[in-house]
């Protein structure tokens, strides 16, 4: 089917042809102002935050890191980035924490700033970007369990000039390295609602992960060693819920349900979920 493009040139068409093109054009102007409005509402938090946490320069990029776990198990780290004051996702990356026994946040935080940074001094194309600001999801405690990694690693020498912050999320609180007091600032200014979100994030991000690997690790503790229920079966299940939490949370007769499961198979595994 052959489509063209008429342009009309005179009477009612041409009316609506005229009206539309010059809605278009304005709407699009109505857009760029908006986007310019909003680069310069983003600029002037951004220059803000740098006066109030006396930063050396716009944090345009930020680095925020967060440590969960459950009694110690499954501990895992986020790190999410904000650039320009918006979420860069693709830029994201997750840690399983390695040399931490048991509920030990500071330590944690520790390993996972130590491995970025140390990522950063190889060149690490996934760790390249330096950020212009890390913020860590905690006070005082976190704050002094990263410094001496700056010092060891010889942030501001061998590296590149790193501000380290931490927000305390009882009172929303700012601690930076060598200042005992706090940095407040104002519950209702774009500052802290920046930094609330960008360590929100943090923490969402970090749970998500950590739920993941606690739900697979159940998956696989309630299917190892079950009669009846092998490699390419067990892949079946899961293949089959989709989730290990929607896995967990079959009822009987969703498991039943599952193409190829014996019945009795189905009960024991209900059985052990449930147990």
């Amino acid at each position: 089917t052959r489509v063209g493009v008429h342009r009309p040139r005179r009477g009612d068409k041409r009316r609506i042809f005229e009206m539309a093109e010059k809605n278009a054009r304005l709407g699009l102007e109505h857009e760029k102002l908006v986007e310019e409005s909003q680069r310069n509402q983003v600029a002037s938090t951004l220059d803000t935050l740098r006066e109030e946490l006396a930063l050396p320069r716009l944090p345009v990029r930020i680095e925020c890191y967060d440590i969960s776990n459950t009694m110690g198990t499954n501990s895992v780290a986020s790190m999410v980035v904000f650039q320009g004051g918006r979420p860069a996702k693709d830029q994201y990356r997750r840690f399983k924490i390695k040399t931490v026994e048991g509920p030990d946040d500071f330590a944690s935080m520790n390993e996972v700033i130590r491995r970025r940074l140390e990522r950063l001094a190889e060149g690490d194309e996934k760790f390249a970007q330096t950020p212009d600001l890390i913020l860590l999801d905690g006070g005082k405690g976190q704050l002094s369990a990263v410094v001496p990694v700056f010092e060891e690693l010889g942030v501001g020498t061998e590296l590149p000039d790193i501000p380290l912050r931490s927000l305390a999320k009882r009172d929303e609180e700012v601690f930076q390295p060598g200042r005992p007091e706090p940095v407040i600032l104002r519950r209702d200014s774009p500052e802290l609602h920046l930094l609330q979100r960008v360590r929100d994030e943090a923490h969402r991000f970090a749970n998500t992960y950590h739920r993941n690997l606690r739900g697979r690790e159940m998956t696989r503790s309630v299917l190892d060693d079950l009669p009846g229920v092998g490699p390419t079966r067990k892949k079946k299940i899961l293949e089959h819920f989709g989730t290990p939490e929607a896995f967990l949370a079959a009822s009987l007769e969703e498991l039943e349900a599952v193409p190829g499961l014996p019945g009795r198979v189905a009960r024991e595994v209900h059985a052990r979920i449930h147990r």
